[in-house]
């Protein structure tokens, strides 16, 4: 029995010191998170001051800051340092965009972010190929083009967006063979980078729009719309074949903004074959085009169609069309049915 509240009284001890300790570990963990946040607070007051002395008052010439050179010798400082200067690229423009760039190469911070490139860490990396981005460092492009096959997102996406910034057009030559999917928001900023197309393009441009990788496809057709390049229409067309619904969908779109006299025709006769997503794209294109001769295919599909969110859509199209006398007439047929004259209603009272 004795030999028991021994046992107890030294287990709970034993939990008793592990309670302690780790509270003692989580307060020294406060105190030094704490010193580190003040530290980062006074180095960015540092910082800012140098960058703002430079860009506002032009004062570059002036003796060197005694605290700024001493802090400057430590690595977490440059890299604050380096993080602020292409926070301030962004916000700026003409000399004081000149002015973040010579601070700089001045302090010698691309080697700081080419040493980035050389971690394994996916985060690290991508900061790297952002930062030698954001200072045009233009001699980094060969080795930020090897990781357009690294396996992380984060870091191909990164060089991608570089090649694109640094040769525009030019450096979209990786769609050839690509594997890893485009999303839309490297669409977005592949699209923003690019300022023209050259002349004599077309025969890249169609071997995009032939990819296996649909991502590439669908950025194409957007390439194309941006543009307008209306050489591509014919190759565009026969995408209304494709597999994918979301590429048959950005085809719609596309072959509506070239503005060709027979596209409308060319989708409504494509119209029976499509899934009910492309459909309805197809009736929005209809709508955008204005156009009063599709008024009898408008009217067959409010009719006939047996998809009630295709006869809504048909009902609006038609309204938009200046057909309100129509669906008034058709609502207030007593042979029309009851689901036909809720859709009607809803139309008109949604648009009226």
């Amino acid at each position: 029995m004795i030999d028991s509240v021994h046992f107890i009284f030294f287990v709970f001890l034993g939990m008793l010191s592990l309670v302690l300790v780790m509270i003692i570990i989580v307060i020294i963990y406060s105190i030094y998170q704490y010193r580190f946040s003040i530290r980062i607070s006074g180095w960015s007051e540092i910082i800012n001051k140098k960058i703002t002395k430079v860009i506002v008052y032009e004062e570059d010439g002036e003796p060197a800051d005694k605290d700024f050179e001493k802090a400057n010798k430590n690595p977490l400082f440059r890299n604050l340092f380096l993080q602020k200067l292409v926070d301030s690229e962004k916000k700026f423009s003409g000399a004081a965009k000149d002015t973040i760039k010579h601070l700089f190469e001045q302090y010698k911070l691309q080697d700081d972010a080419f040493k980035k490139l050389s971690q394994k860490k996916p985060h690290l990396i991508a900061r790297g190929i952002q930062e030698l981005t954001a200072m045009n460092v233009q001699d980094s492009l060969p080795e930020i083009s090897k990781f357009l096959a690294h396996a992380s997102p984060q870091v191909y996406q990164e060089a991608q967006y570089t090649l694109v910034n640094f040769k525009g057009f030019e450096g979209l030559h990786y769609l050839d063979t690509i594997q890893s999917v485009l999303s839309e928001w490297q669409q977005l900023r592949l699209l923003g980078s690019i300022t023209h197309i050259p002349e004599n393009s077309d025969h890249l441009i169609n071997g995009w729009l032939k990819s296996s990788n649909d991502s590439v496809t669908i950025f194409t057709l957007k390439l194309i719309r941006k543009f307008q390049i209306l050489s591509v229409y014919s190759m565009v067309a026969e995408l209304m074949a494709h597999s994918s619904t979301e590429v048959i969908v950005e085809t719609v779109q596309t072959l509506l903004s070239l503005e060709n006299s027979s596209t409308i025709t060319y989708l409504i006769e494509a119209y029976p074959n499509q899934p009910i997503e492309v459909q309805f794209e197809i009736l929005k294109a209809i709508k955008s085009s204005g156009d009063k001769s599709c008024i009898g295919f408008l009217k067959e599909q409010l009719l006939y169609t047996p998809e009630s969110a295709l006869k809504v859509c048909a009902a609006e199209v038609l309204f938009s069309l200046g057909q309100q006398e129509f669906l008034e007439q058709i609502a207030q047929d007593e042979t029309s049915s009851e689901e036909l004259i809720n859709i009607i209603k809803h139309a008109l009272q949604e648009k009226i």
